[in-house]
């Protein structure tokens, strides 16, 4: 089973893909900003959800 970290990472990413697309096409700029950070912090969380699932692994 997958860490937590990175399915909630996987689901920020993908919420911020979203909100990405929605800020471009409706020209807020701001909106386009979050979506991109968004993405950011679910890639970093995603990647230490895969270092802990990778440290689990090793364990056992």
């Amino acid at each position: 089973m997958p860490d937590q970290d990175r399915i909630e990472g996987s689901a920020k990413n993908v919420g911020g893909k979203i909100k990405e697309g929605v800020g471009k096409m409706t020209g807020d700029s701001k909106l386009q900003a979050e979506g991109k950070a968004d993405q950011v912090e679910g890639k970093v969380q995603n990647t230490v959800g895969g270092v802990k699932d990778s440290l689990r692994d090793n364990r056992n």
